[in-house]
């Protein structure tokens, strides 16, 4: 017999869980495979009583109670072990015997997550249906053109520019002056964020590493990827495939002794540096990577020690404001590359960012500026964070660009936008919506995480373990039995599918609106939208 187990204050019953994993006695041959595979220990091999009549042979005695004990899969109900919902117990079991299902009324585990007066620390997206850029229409088709032969007749130039882009006079003036002009990168308008090596398993960093190298060098397509805050394997930086990669420091400075000390080895300057200030998933925190993830691999590489908490803090230590980090932080990265490498400041959306803009804008030295709006980020950030601080980014890119175009500098200073894009699956439609607003390129991460590598996260708080290195997928995990379970080759092929449906989603989009050599960046007028109030906001037409 089973002990009879104490009821607590935080006792729960497999009703009172968000995820409740249906077992099917009869299909299940008690493998093991779900109970091996589950990532959180949700469940458990368990020993069952079960009370059984016996008809009597004759009639005259009475039927005898006999007990029978058989083994089968029991849930966990302890809020440690609560099942996420990934449904990884059913990739693995050979009769579809088991399956999570959601609960069907408000469960209450989340009172009980608060253990030990910490806060709930989540590793994934917000939880608030809906997106904003999924109900932006482009409505100006061009009456010269054929909508359904052009994306695929005509040659397309689909690029964008990161770099300050002076008028000539200024370029000569600078040139005369210190023969210098600001650096100049054509790149690819979709850009892989930043998601650093420790955040992302050493599988899945080199899957995107392949596949943007391979779209590059075989497709033409110069695609870049930004490594996040944690430095990059020392190979990389003493590599060709460098170009390809924009160097990410934020207020940690992880990874960033090893980046100098390969400086003098570097064969290629990196594509771009970005100092992020913010983040869009936790406006005004700084970034952690649990002690979970952090291995003897990780902890060399960004020079700790193994097996401690690696939080990033809020803010730059060294400098006092943005203006101060305008002046030393940009100039500064810029000597260390001796001009040659466009650097620009990352941002979370926030009210105050058209202040930063303008601070830039009297810099040349600013490269762009990129703003991360309140649906991004995948990290352990808290949950209050991810469900009730940030800007949309819409409304920060719109006003930015509006600002640039008052100063006559729409066509010098390139703005990158990032934050649920394509969080609904719409990636090739919420960019171009974003780029007519404004934004000469986007930034994503969770929809190649989703795309490339199968990821079991949802808006609905499916899986969403990110933080804590348990990821079933092996996206996020630092352990090898659990990144061995993605395969490099094919995480960098799904890498090029995703370019090429959406280059050719995006040519399909701009087509008809007659443009074909050049991104629709701010143009505003194609663009519809069936809600009065954020027509009214973003400046575009009200369509119903």
């Amino acid at each position: 017999m089973q002990p009879e187990r104490p009821i607590t204050p935080s006792t729960l019953s497999v009703k009172d869980l968000s995820w409740q994993v249906q077992w099917d006695k009869e299909a299940c041959t008690l493998c093991g495979k779900c109970t091996a595979v589950c990532p959180v220990h949700a469940i458990e091999l368990g020993v069952f009583r079960k009370r059984l009549l016996e008809p009597p042979v004759g009639f005259q005695e009475p039927p005898a109670t006999v007990y029978r004990s058989y083994y089968g899969i029991r849930q966990r109900t302890d809020p440690a072990y609560a099942c996420v919902g990934c449904a990884m117990c059913n990739l693995v079991c050979p009769n579809n015997a088991i399956a999570p299902a959601r609960a069907d009324e408000a469960d209450k585990l989340r009172f009980q997550l608060d253990r030990g007066g910490q806060p709930r620390r989540r590793g994934g997206r917000r939880n608030v249906p809906g997106v904003l850029l999924d109900r932006i229409k482009f409505v100006r088709i061009s009456m010269l053109t054929d909508p359904a032969l052009d994306a695929g007749r005509h040659e397309f130039e689909l690029r964008t520019l990161l770099g300050r882009v002076l008028p000539p006079e200024e370029n000569l003036r600078h040139l005369r002056a210190n023969g210098w002009v600001p650096p100049v990168r054509e790149i690819y308008p979709l850009i892989i964020g930043g998601m650093s090596f420790g955040a992302l398993s050493p599988n899945m960093w080199e899957g995107l590493q392949m596949g943007v190298a391979y779209l590059n060098e075989e497709l033409g397509m110069p695609v870049r990827m930004c490594t996040g805050e944690g430095g990059c394997p020392p190979r990389l930086l003493r590599s060709r495939f460098l170009k390809y990669v924009i160097l990410q420091i934020a207020s940690g400075y992880f990874g960033w002794d090893e980046i100098l000390h390969a400086l003098p080895e570097m064969k290629e300057d990196p594509c771009a540096i970005e100092i992020k200030y913010g983040q869009g998933a936790k406006p005004g925190d700084g970034g952690l990577l649990m002690w979970y993830k952090v291995n003897r691999l990780i902890a060399a590489i960004r020079g700790v020690p193994p097996g401690v908490n690696l939080p990033s803090p809020p803010t730059h230590q060294t400098k006092y404001s943005i203006e101060e980090s305008v002046a030393k932080m940009i100039q500064s990265m810029s000597m260390a590359w001796g001009f040659r490498v466009p650097v620009y400041p990352k941002i979370s959306g926030t009210s105050t960012a058209l202040a930063v803009l303008n601070n830039l804008t009297r810099n040349p030295y600013a490269a762009g500026l990129a703003i991360d709006g309140e649906d991004g980020g995948t990290g352990a950030a808290y949950n209050v964070s991810m469900n009730h601080m940030g800007h949309p980014i819409a409304s920060n890119i719109r006003d930015g660009y509006l600002n640039l175009v008052k100063l006559g500098m729409q066509n010098q200073l390139p703005l990158f936008a990032g934050g649920g894009i394509g969080k609904s699956g719409n990636l090739a439609a919420n960019a171009a919506a974003l780029i007519m607003l404004g934004a000469s390129g986007v930034q994503t991460g969770k929809y190649i995480m989703q795309a490339a590598a199968g990821c079991l996260g949802s808006e609905t708080d499916r899986c969403n373990i990110c933080n804590i290195g348990l990821c079933p997928k092996g996206i996020t995990a630092q352990d090898p039995r659990l990144y061995r379970r993605l395969n490099v080759d094919d995480v960098a092929q799904r890498v090029v599918d995703v370019f090429l449906s959406f280059d050719t989603e995006l040519k399909k989009i701009v087509a008809p609106l007659g443009r074909s050599t050049s991104l629709p960046i701010g143009m505003s007028d194609a663009l519809g939208v069936d809600d009065y109030h954020t027509a009214e906001r973003l400046s575009i037409k009200y369509v119903v």
